[in-house]
């Protein structure tokens, strides 16, 4: 037994509530559990319980051990005076009010049902791709569905608040955020965090004094990321060099400590490939954050996104190693990556700091409308019979997985309520 399951049993009632008595042998009857506080203070506040005649209310504490409570100095903290009922796992100490009278207590030992405490023991020791994996799918289609809307808003919130961060970073600065985020996407996992920090090394303001030069452009991301410090036997990336260290001097940059990988990849997402991408998307428009703040479809920012290398890499992954002609576009699977993992955050950070529910609508109908994710989580997902229709429900089961799931979170999430209480 946690104190955290036996707040989650009382919270939501799991128990043999026939006949209830105090451990002083007083008639008991609960007429509301409270609401669960995650603030300082009792664990549940606004409570209202009935012993023996004498209707009470206030707040209940929730502690393994009655001794728990002078344990944690309860008696003399102010917050605790108005507490009405000691709900605990097992009663081992009379505890006093301040004025002397006792307080009244439940002991919940009795009245839990095993099952639900072996199934809880059995949620936290399975090693498996989800602690519930053997009872999926559990929850109905309707409840899938509000669980999973509820998922996919969590994420957007978790993510608006590293928008917050880097809004603090940059004097909110929203299109310079968006050029960091943004650029952090082409990165894709293996590089996320090298072009996170060339694109902080390259102010936007920058960027927009260059964008109808695609050499200066390229130029200064590649040579940001150490790409340009070797001797080249073409003249194309010795006229990036030349055009890079002009403008590194001029703006007194500084090179990216860290490079970027190349090993194990596939070679369309070879740093070059997706720099050389990026520079091409930059280009090709100026002000891109209040573009796409006034875009009106999805399709616009698809559009917005349809951009192809420069011709060199037509026929090039890498610089003095020719390959065969293939343009290097910006893929389809990757514009949907950059909208669902760029673009509909940073809409729904703005509408959520701005209180604006237009843009927060427009970034959840954007989810709804895209094609759901295909990855090892979605795959173990689906395994498990459980739907995943379009990106919404896609983003929901990998905040699932990785919130809930990995950290045994099963006591906050709607499937393990469902399995415990489903005894």
């Amino acid at each position: 037994m946690t104190e955290r399951l036996l707040q989650f049993i009382w919270q939501f009632q799991y128990f043999n509530q026939a006949s209830l008595s105090t451990t002083s042998g007083e008639q008991l009857t609960i007429l509301n559990a409270g609401k669960y506080n995650t603030q300082q203070g009792p664990d549940f506040l606004d409570g209202k319980v009935k012993i023996d005649k004498t209707t009470w209310a206030g707040n209940i504490e929730v502690h393994l051990r009655s001794s728990d409570w002078n344990l944690h100095k309860h008696t003399s903290d102010a917050n605790y005076a108005n507490v009405i009922l000691h709900v605990v796992w097992e009663h081992n100490a009379d505890i006093n009010y301040a004025d002397g009278s006792l307080l009244p207590v439940l002991e919940m030992q009795p009245l839990v049902a095993k099952i639900l405490l072996e199934r809880y023991e059995l949620l936290m020791s399975r090693n498996a791709f989800v602690p519930c994996e053997t009872f999926l799918p559990v929850l109905d289609d309707l409840k899938w569905m509000a669980w999973k809307q509820r998922l996919a808003v969590e994420r957007l919130h978790r993510k608006s608040e590293t928008v917050v961060q880097l809004l603090q970073q940059t004097n909110n600065n929203w299109e310079e955020v968006f050029w960091w985020l943004l650029a952090r996407n082409f990165g894709i996992k293996t590089n996320a965090d090298v072009f996170e920090a060339i694109a902080k090394s390259i102010p936007v303001n920058v960027l927009a004094k260059h964008k109808n030069q695609i050499h200066q452009l390229e130029g200064l991301l590649l040579g940001q990321a150490g790409l340009l410090n070797q001797d080249f036997e073409e003249s194309y990336p010795n006229i990036l060099k030349k055009e890079y260290f002009f403008y590194q001097k001029k703006y007194q940059l500084i090179q990216t400590s860290k490079k970027p990988y190349f090993l194990r990849m596939r070679p369309a997402n070879f740093p070059t490939v997706r720099l050389a991408q990026l520079a091409m998307l930059v280009h090709g428009s100026s002000h891109l954050f209040s573009k796409i703040k006034e875009a009106k479809t999805i399709d616009s920012i698809r559009e917005m996104l349809n951009v192809t290398a420069n011709d060199y890499w037509h026929y090039h992954y890498r610089f003095d190693e020719p390959a065969e002609f293939h343009p290097k576009q910006l893929g389809s699977q990757m514009v949907e990556n950059i909208i669902i993992n760029t673009i509909i955050p940073i809409l729904f950070a703005y509408g959520n700091i701005y209180k604006d529910e237009g843009f927060k609508e427009r970034a959840i109908h954007y989810l709804e409308s895209l094609s759901a994710e295909n990855n090892t989580i979605t795959k173990k997902w689906k395994l498990s019979r459980v739907s995943n229709k379009n990106a919404l429900e896609s983003q929901a089961l990998i905040e699932l997985k990785n919130n809930y799931c990995d950290k045994s979170n099963c006591l906050q999430c709607a499937i393990g309520n469902m399995v415990l209480k489903a005894t």
